[in-house]
């Protein structure tokens, strides 16, 4: 299957999973709570992808989920919210999420070879589920990666329903932090492609961003759940106490599951990426420790 048919049938998939999400918001049950119908929307349509991935034995349908719904989210609390559409901080944050979105999900299309690959990851985890590789793959790679973007995006929904304070100070920092997130991986995510292309056998990435991070895509994607975070403080500044838990999800997630698999991987291909984890700092960048030797 061609890279174009690939993509035809995951498109397929995601237009019945929005769909299905929209019926509920239509004809389902009222919960009661804006946030919960959405959350069970959303549930919905991650079930949907998951009978895709099972269907076409290929977990990597859903990557492009973590990228496509956010911005269906605030769509969807948007239109339900009744907020005007003129509202500025409503609109600052829509525009950070929709860059965000498009680049993270133009990275994939760019990136994925179609059905025939899958993320090295899934089959990994499913193998080591053994009899319960069905519960991983729904619980792991699917619901809880939904969960976790939900979470994160729940600070647009607290911009959308506590419209009563102005623009402000926060509002700028948050705008910037958020589109400086989205430079940051598009910068280190053309930086490895590249080196990809140019790279020797063995050769482990320490250039540019790499120089200063050993995951400065995963910095970049970090810091936009934060630049949500501080826009939903800027609305709301009482919701301090949980408004940076999806921000924290995320950061947890990249400590202590996608670094340190990423970094295992590179250690049993390239022994040599054992002086770039000497020399580069593990995430936030900054000048590394000194040169190699």
């Amino acid at each position: 299957m061609t890279k174009t048919q690939s993509m035809i049938r995951v498109g397929i998939a995601y237009l019945c999973a929005v769909g299905a999400g929209a019926a509920w918001l239509g004809w389902g049950l009222d919960t009661g709570r804006l946030w919960a119908d959405v959350l069970v929307a959303d549930l919905i349509a991650t079930a949907v992808i998951f009978v895709a991935s099972r269907t076409h034995r290929n977990s990597s349908f859903y990557d492009a989920y973590w990228s496509v719904i956010p911005p269906l989210l605030m769509l969807a609390w948007w239109i339900a919210s009744g907020t005007p559409a003129s509202d500025g901080r409503a609109l600052l944050v829509a525009f950070v999420i929709l860059v965000w979105a498009v680049r993270l999900t133009g990275n994939w299309i760019y990136a994925w070879r179609g059905l025939h690959h899958e993320d090295w990851r899934y089959p990994m985890l499913r193998e080591q589920a053994g009899k319960a590789e069905a519960v991983v793959d729904l619980v792991a790679i699917h619901v809880i990666p939904t969960l976790q973007v939900f979470l994160g995006t729940l600070p647009a929904y607290v911009v959308l329903t506590r419209t009563d304070r102005g623009l402000g100070l926060l509002d700028l920092v948050a705008t910037v932090v958020g589109l400086g997130a989205v430079a940051l991986s598009f910068t280190a995510d053309r930086q490895m492609y590249r080196f990809a292309r140019e790279r020797q056998p063995g050769q482990a990435m320490d250039r540019g961003l790499w120089a200063w991070s050993r995951h400065p895509n995963y910095f970049g994607e970090f810091s936009f759940w934060v630049s949500l975070a501080l826009f939903g403080i800027a609305a709301a500044p009482d919701t301090w106490w949980w408004i940076f838990a999806g921000s924290l999800a995320m950061y947890l997630m990249f400590q202590f599951a996608s670094i340190p698999m990423m970094e295992k991987r590179s250690l049993e291909r390239r022994p040599s990426y054992q002086d770039v984890i000497d020399r580069v700092p593990r995430f936030v960048p900054r000048p590394p420790r000194g040169s190699a030797g």
